[in-house]
């Protein structure tokens, strides 16, 4: 036995040189050792599968040939296999870990799979899919290098891992297959998530997919940590992700140092990866952190960079909004973006667009922003561009003439609009913002549901909701309805009239008017729409109001500058009635760090909406803002947060995980 080398490890070596050896005999007629070599190696791996209870999916002991199945076969995940919640700031990733020991792993570019193992056996093995089903693969075990068929260990084991093709192998198998659509992979996660589901373990074979185990989901329920459970791993025959480990807080250029060496560790030993993982050490405080729908919450994905994908613009949709403004959208042929199908993306205005010089039929480039929204990066065909020929003469939808309108400067953006109110669509939107959560919240009321209301000419106004009932007949025998549905409807519509001075300003939709304006509006007139009328007629100065600028103060005088706005706010109030301000509760927190002070929330702060949230803060004497300043006391960090983040951080402000700000209030 080579010096230095474990008996699994020798196990894994020589499976790895025999199955070279016996390709390159039996399809490549160019053996490299005489046959007394190959059968001492052969004899000696058998002695060690033995003598260890370790035996690869793929060793030549065992493998005669490699099986086929005629479909893949599903199979339900009874712990689901989410994913991670993700970012691209260490000082994210520090945060997250808290005074909490830490794994800091590679986090591998291929597809996912889940091995179950009964008395030493495999009994399965599994892809990802959607989380909660996922599709048995197990024929595929003996063409991919890293999975035990057989382990020492009694009872039941579930490990996770990824399967992947290694970059240097990648570039040969480029140049050689082609996918469904007769083009190039064009990068080795797809080939590697292709090659596992294929229905030929002899073709998956060829394709060089390995294994590398990353968690352990059931099985040593007597070891406390994950590290412990992954070196037993190692022990069982599995090639275990590359990681380290930290027992006590790191400074930010420990964390960042950390990230290099795994960076390094992976181009030296060439180990594709995306990104980097954190999850928390302890089993039993990771199970307490829980999971939202899409990710479990002990761990946290640091991406590189967003990834790059080339594709090619095949048209620009213009839809009208509710303000008039004609929306430009990218339509493009789909690519492979984090595992969704992507074919869209916003254009913005058309200044965006004159930048970037697009015109349909262009190659460009696009991404994931901070791995959720879809964003068009770059134009790879620039030239010949004039705007005129780009945008639409007509609205899309009304046939009006349309209008580019240049944002008060010379060089201000330019965006493109139709000035027809009577604009079907614009109209649409405008009902579809009335009657949403935020606004009257009227159930039942759709988008689908508003067209063919407005269609046949039962909506004009918004007030026209709250007399629906002269049309209950004609409602009723629509396509869908009847006299429950009916009622369902206009029960809601009655519930919808008791409502409060917050929600009536977001429906009356003043440009820059949302949760947080409206709040402050409602503190600042006792929640009283006659206050409120007041200021407007004198001319009240808005920018003493908290985060009220110069734009939001002319935004609310120039609104009411419109008769027919004036008309809407004045008429609608005859149909419902405005409860009074409601003072949040106390709550009472020893030595309370929030009392005066001003909190930001950017991101998602589980299990609360953005108004219960900051409710909670408003309760505890602070003021729940709406952007960071040089004001800002705290900022929550919660789920999938903006660029909030990195103005705290700039100004020096303190970061709050929601864990950390629950904690600090006793929660």
């Amino acid at each position: 036995m080579e010096q230095n080398m474990t008996a699994y490890q020798r196990v894994h070596h020589l499976t790895t040189v025999l199955n070279r050896y016996r390709h390159e005999y039996y399809n490549l007629n160019a053996p490299t050792v005489e046959d007394q070599v190959y059968d001492r190696l052969f004899d000696e791996l058998a002695a060690l599968e033995k003598e260890t209870g370790i035996r690869m999916g793929n060793s030549p002991t065992q493998t005669v040939g490699y099986p086929a199945v005629s479909k893949l076969k599903k199979t339900t995940h009874t712990i689901p296999l989410l994913s991670l919640d993700k970012t691209k700031s260490s000082e994210e990733l520090l945060a997250f870990m808290g005074e909490q020991g830490v794994l800091l792993m590679l986090k591998l570019d291929g597809l996912t799979i889940k091995l179950t193992y009964e008395n030493g056996v495999l009994q399965e093995a599994s892809t990802r899919g959607d989380g909660d089903e996922g599709e048995i693969v197990t024929h595929n075990v003996t063409g991919i290098t890293g999975i035990p068929s057989h382990i020492p260990f009694k009872g039941r084991l579930v490990v996770t891992g990824e399967a992947f093709i290694r970059p240097s192998d990648f570039a040969v198998l480029q140049a050689t297959l082609v996918d469904s659509n007769g083009k190039p992979y064009k990068n080795g996660r797809n080939l590697a998530a292709g090659s596992v589901r294929l229905l030929d373990a002899k073709v998956c074979k060829e394709r060089r997919i390995n294994f590398m185990a990353f968690s352990v989901l059931e099985g040593f329920d007597n070891l406390a940590l994950k590290s412990e459970r992954l070196m037993q791993l190692w022990s069982l025959g599995f090639t275990v992700c590359h990681y380290l480990k930290s027992n006590r807080k790191m400074k930010l250029e420990e964390l960042d140092m950390g990230i290099k060496m795994l960076q390094d560790y992976a181009k030296k030993y060439d180990v594709p990866i995306d990104g980097i993982v954190m999850s928390y050490n302890d089993v039993a405080y990771s199970k307490s952190c829980g999971r939202t729908e899409h990710h479990y919450k002990d761990g946290l994905a640091f991406k590189f960079e967003d990834d790059l994908f080339k594709t090619k613009l095949q048209t620009i949709e213009w839809t009208p909004t509710r303000t008039g403004e004609i929306s430009p959208v990218a339509i493009f042929d789909t690519v492979e973006i984090d595992g969704c199908s992507v074919s869209r993306a916003s254009l913005h205005n058309l200044s965006f667009i004159e930048a970037l010089e697009l015109r349909p039929g262009n190659r460009i480039i696009v991404s994931k922003r901070n791995m959720i929204i879809p964003h068009v990066e770059e134009n790879l065909d620039r030239g010949a561009f004039d705007l005129q020929s780009v945008i639409p003469a007509k609205c899309p939808c009304c046939g009006e003439p349309t209008r580019i309108h240049i944002n008060g400067e010379t060089n201000g953006t330019k965006t493109l609009f139709c000035d027809n109110p009577a604009c079907e669509t614009r109209r649409l939107r405008q009902f579809v913002h009335f009657v949403g959560e935020k606004a009257m919240n009227i159930e039942g009321l759709s988008e689908g549901t508003l067209e063919k209301l407005i269609g046949r000419g039962f909506l004009h106004s918004f007030m026209d909701i709250y007399q629906l009932d002269r049309y209950k007949d004609e409602v009723i025998k629509m396509d869908g309805y009847g006299e429950r549905s009916w009622q369902r409807l206009w029960d809601a519509i009655q519930r919808s009239r008791d409502t409060t001075f917050e929600r009536y300003m977001i429906a009356m939709d003043i440009p820059m008017v949302g949760n947080t304006a409206s709040r402050t509006l409602s503190r600042q007139f006792n929640a009283s729409l006659e206050a409120f009328e007041d200021a407007i007629f004198q001319q009240f100065d808005f920018t003493q109001l908290p985060d009220f600028g110069e734009t939001l103060h002319k935004n609310i005088h120039a609104w009411f500058q419109s008769e027919e706005n004036w008309y809407t706010w004045a008429e609608l109030r005859n149909f419902v009635t405005i409860a009074p301000p409601v003072a949040p509760v106390p709550i009472a927190v020893p030595g309370n760090p929030f009392m005066g002070k001003t909190v930001v929330v950017t991101g998602k702060v589980e299990p609360y909406s953005r108004t219960g949230i900051n409710a909670k803060i408003e309760a505890l004497g602070a003021r729940a803002g709406s952007s960071v300043s040089s004001k800002t006391d705290y900022l929550i960090c919660g789920e999938n947060a903006g660029s909030k983040l990195e103005k705290a951080q700039s100004l020096g402000i303190t970061v709050l995980t929601p864990a950390e700000f629950f904690r600090m209030i006793g929660e």
